[in-house]
């Protein structure tokens, strides 16, 4: 029988959803059918016979199917080093480090390299990983205006001389709005005031640049940013990341990042499942070129059309239609008609910029979009028609 503090707490929490509701927030668990435009898969990797067949091999042959316990325990075995020196060579840099998720990457990383007295300056759309990980280093927080240098490079004015560590953090694909920041940029304002440059490519990652290397590699900055961030969970349809850098940088992050020291290690045998679709990723040229010339033509049709979308080049195209409510509504107007299609409200986006965000990949068909972008048009229709039907 639950205690009268139990059941108070509960009551607690019920309460808080209920509020969510209220506001148009509250999510639930639920798989949407249709043409998939919430998938993360842009290779269509995940799909890939091939894929499945290195996999099963690798299972076959594995001399063990679980971690058995962190790295710096039993769960340290060759697959993994051999993964982080070819991944590091897919980076372009000295060597990398794996974690379980993008999310313990960004925040192992972020809070052991920073401490209370260091400045960190992010990008203020950042993912929540980097948020995340910035609290928990309770280094100082610069935020400055989305991809705005000149707001940056007043903030790193502000602490020129000081003697502590200054790292600028930034996605290159963000992830709400798929624009990309430059990068060029902000190593170069970095090297101007004293600061490091730490990149995720999360959305960028055999997607963008050569060979689908990212947009760091796609600048050549590769050995002037201190690191780079590559997940596996999304174009190589695996999961967990690589942190990307320099050989001290892994050392300190085996002995100071605690969501890799606390962690038990994968089991050796998905490290063969991210090495085979990391091969396939990196002969993939054409279905790159024919998902971002699609993505562009799309976003352009949008656009046409008078719909919100950002000034991105990706494979990420955000539709903005402003309030919760109407956000949801959209979404269950395209789901009714075949569309996988999510709302993604506030705190993930600000308020007052809900929005339907369209993650094409290399199977989205081009017919598909065109019938999307139609539906759009009769969801407007048919809202505009209710409003002018409820109007004195």
């Amino acid at each position: 029988m639950p205690s009268e503090f139990q059941n108070s707490l509960l009551s607690d929490l019920e309460s808080g959803l209920r509020r969510l509701e209220s506001r148009s927030q509250r999510r639930s668990l639920q798989r949407v059918a249709g043409v998939n435009l919430c998938s993360n898969d842009y290779l269509g990797l995940s799909q890939r016979e091939e894929l499945r067949a290195a996999i099963l091999s690798a299972v076959r042959g594995a001399e063990y199917v679980g971690g058995t316990g962190s790295r710096l325990l039993s769960g340290h075995f060759a697959e993994w080093e051999k993964l982080e020196h070819e991944f590091a060579a897919f980076a372009g840099t000295e060597t990398s480090l794996y974690f379980g998720s993008g999310y313990a990457a960004n925040v192992g990383l972020l809070s052991s390299l920073l401490s209370k007295g260091d400045v960190v300056f992010s990008d203020e759309l950042n993912h929540a990983s980097i948020i995340d990980g910035i609290r928990l280093s309770g280094a100082r927080k610069e935020i400055y205006r989305h991809r705005d240098l000149s707001a940056l490079e007043s903030a790193l004015k502000a602490h020129v001389g000081e003697r502590c560590r200054r790292i600028i953090v930034t996605e290159s694909v963000f992830s709400m709005d798929g624009d990309v920041a430059d990068v060029s940029a902000l190593v170069a304002l970095a090297e101007r005031f004293g600061a490091s440059v730490i990149v995720d490519e999360a959305h960028a990652t055999a997607v963008h640049g050569p060979h689908g290397r990212g947009i760091v590699a796609a600048c050549g900055l590769e050995k002037r940013v201190l690191a780079a961030l590559h997940t596996c969970g999304k174009a190589l349809a695996s999961a967990g990341a690589f942190v990307c850098g320099s050989a001290v940088l892994k050392e300190h992050l085996v002995n100071h990042a605690r969501t890799f020291i606390f962690s038990t290690a994968m089991p050796p045998y998905f490290a063969a499942q991210i090495g085979a679709a990391l091969r396939f990723a990196c002969g993939m040229d054409f279905e790159r070129r024919e998902l971002l010339d699609g993505a562009r033509k799309f976003a352009h049709s949008l656009r046409e059309e008078g719909w919100d979308v950002s000034a991105g080049d990706s494979q990420i195209i955000p539709c903005i239609v402003g309030q919760n409510d109407e956000a949801l509504a959209a979404a269950e107007f395209l789901q009714g008609e075949g569309f996988a299609v999510r709302a993604i409200r506030p705190p993930t986006v600000p308020e007052g910029k809900a929005r339907l965000r369209f993650s094409l990949t290399s199977l989205t068909g081009a017919n598909d979009l065109t019938r999307l972008c139609d539906a759009l048009g009769a969801w407007r229709a048919s809202k505009e028609a209710h409003a002018a039907a409820v109007r004195p």
